[in-house]
């Protein structure tokens, strides 16, 4: 045996052990979070503006407490491909919120009702504040946390979700998150300040569960009129709807640039046509010849 076909014999062998080994590192590992139907799916989704309304809501009145949104302006909230408020919806809501500026004439800083054009403001004064109300971590920045998580799918479903263009593992992992708190399994200990969560890594969470304060003990929304438009208040649909906002907070632009990849592909497939017609002329005519 030469040495390519041992090489091509080991590479094999790898490949082998890995395709055996993925199931038990799968079934001993943390439980994935069930894949969920999204209207931004596939490479002609769009998002769902009441979900995105719905979902700012979620975050202004139980997220904005901890977590920032740095990268967000006002405004952004208003512009094509987002939730749609109006201008004026967005006045008001930037209205709401101090932004420090300065410094003004006398050389300190200031604080002045937010405008459209600010950026979303830290709901803490710096990192140490931070992590003073946190049991010493600093909550992370949600602007992009819906790529900035993930989790491993494994083979094959890596190469499906190739082919499929499926990219929604961070918003499946924070809908995942936000339903996964429960009752420790017996013999689990999970220490003092941690949370029991089956899809976390882990399955211990130092962050207790946000959604509780809209749920009752036995599951039920503590205000079933949270939501204006009449949508149900569940768990499983108040962390869809929030998970989608942060993905749009992420992706402000993903409709325009499917958009754009939609015509781009068209217009290949025309050029593509154009040559091959081209071609055949062009040698056509050579044939003719001979």
């Amino acid at each position: 045996m030469n040495i390519a076909s041992r090489s091509l014999m080991a590479a094999l062998a790898v490949a082998g052990l890995a395709f055996i080994g993925t199931p038990a590192f799968a079934a001993g590992g943390v439980e994935h979070p069930p894949a969920q139907k999204w209207t931004f799916s596939g490479p002609f989704g769009t998002y769902d503006r009441a979900q995105l309304q719905r979902g700012f809501k979620v975050y202004k009145e139980v997220c904005a407490a901890c977590h920032s949104l740095e990268k967000i302006a006002f405004r952004n909230l208003s512009q094509a491909g987002g939730p749609s408020f109006t201008d004026g919806q967005v006045k008001t809501l930037a209205a709401e919120y101090k932004v420090k500026d300065g410094p003004n004439e006398s050389g300190d800083m200031f604080e002045r009702p937010g405008r459209p054009s600010d950026r979303f403001p830290s709901p803490f004064a710096n990192p140490e504040a931070a992590k003073a109300a946190n049991n010493g971590a600093v909550p992370p920045d949600f602007s992009v946390i819906a790529k900035a998580r993930t989790y491993e799918r494994g083979f094959p479903m890596w190469a499906i979700d190739i082919v499929t263009q499926y990219q929604e593992q961070g918003v499946d992992y924070i809908t995942g998150i936000l339903t996964g708190y429960e009752e420790a399994p017996k013999g689990v200990t999970v220490e003092p300040g941690l949370n029991y969560n089956k899809y976390f890594p882990g399955n211990k969470i130092a962050m207790a569960n946000p959604l509780v304060a809209l749920f009752d003990d036995a599951g039920k929304a503590s205000d079933p009129g949270f939501y204006t438009d009449g949508t149900p208040v569940t768990r499983e649909q108040v962390a869809r709807d929030v998970s989608a906002f942060l993905m749009w907070a992420a992706e402000p632009k993903l409709e325009e640039r499917k958009q754009i990849g939609a015509k781009v592909m068209l217009w290949l497939i025309l050029l593509a046509g154009m040559l091959y017609i081209l071609k055949k002329r062009i040698w056509s005519r050579l044939d003719g010849a001979h």
